[in-house]
């Protein structure tokens, strides 16, 4: 009867294994480009998670910022890459969710302002107030890199709000319309990612030949993998640090190139209280 009892328990425990693995972890992230490079990126992102974590892992495309939010705290994504502000708002909506990495790059992210050849604008390492009454255009209404932090220096280096200081202000929607937009003068200035510019530059995209940077902003922290609080009690008991380790252990330099990012390393939820800060100070928190 023990050894009968003993049997069924290692069944029922094999059972109970084999269940917890067999589910499947989905991921997303913003999407602050196209929809075409970003199922390219993050399907080659979930093959090396599958690999590494022994689980299979699926990536989720959405259709904008808030959607990813959405996703996330309804629990139809366990992980996601979020911007900084839209990390914030998913952590404060789902308690006991962390951020567990971040790109070595966005320990000191900036925003790059940029202007359209025609406006005469030249880079300077002040605030460019010469391009007072032109129009302008940001990226997603709760992009970090494309609103919320372009937004709140905006303001600190002239005192007024965007719509007072430009002529017309736009949301493009993500970083590489904010490009195309200003470089064919349908918008005269722009504030886009960093990361974004710089990789339309080393593949010589054309829009860099008329959209030309005009300032760099002081440094903040941005991009995070967030992973929400339950996924120990799905896959087993330090499951999350898994995860952190495999991400923070991505070495492939073409899944790098992807983000694009020169790794990633460990990450905190204290680490985005300047963000949540600047949120609150411009109303952007729920």
């Amino acid at each position: 009867m023990t050894l009968f009892r003993t049997f069924w328990a290692i069944c029922l425990g094999l059972a109970s294994v084999s269940g917890a693995s067999a589910q499947t972890l989905y991921f997303s992230a913003i999407p602050d480009e196209d929809e075409t490079a970003l199922v390219e990126r993050f399907s080659k992102v979930a093959e090396y998670l599958g690999a590494q974590l022994g689980v299979d892992v699926e990536y989720v495309p959405v259709k904008d910022y808030p959607a990813a939010v959405t996703a996330f705290r309804n629990d139809q994504v366990q992980l996601a890459w979020f911007g900084g502000l839209t990390g914030v708002q998913a952590r404060l909506l789902t308690p006991g969710s962390r951020a567990i990495a971040q790109g070595t790059e966005d320990q000191a992210f900036v925003t790059y302002f940029i202007a359209n050849e025609s406006t005469g604008l030249v880079e300077g390492g002040e605030f460019p107030t010469a391009a007072q009454g032109m129009s302008f255009t940001f990226g997603a209404q709760t992009s970090t890199s494309g609103r919320l932090m372009p937004d709140y220096f905006i303001r600190q280096a002239t005192g007024q709000a965007p719509d007072e200081f430009f002529s017309d202000v736009a949301f493009s929607g993500d970083h590489s319309q904010t490009l195309r937009l200003v470089a064919s003068g349908a918008y005269q200035v722009g504030a886009l990612n960093f990361a974004v510019y710089d990789q339309a530059v080393a593949k010589g995209v054309p829009e860099i030949e008329t959209a030309h940077i005009i300032w760099r902003t002081p440094s903040y922290p941005d991009y995070n993998w967030t992973i929400r609080g339950d996924v120990d009690e799905r896959w087993g008991e330090g499951f999350a640090d898994r995860v952190q380790a495999a991400l923070v252990g991505m070495t492939d330099p073409e899944l790098l190139a992807a983000f694009p990012r020169e790794g990633f390393v460990p990450a905190a939820n204290e680490d985005y209280a300047p963000i949540e800060d600047v949120a609150r100070e411009l109303d952007l928190l729920e």
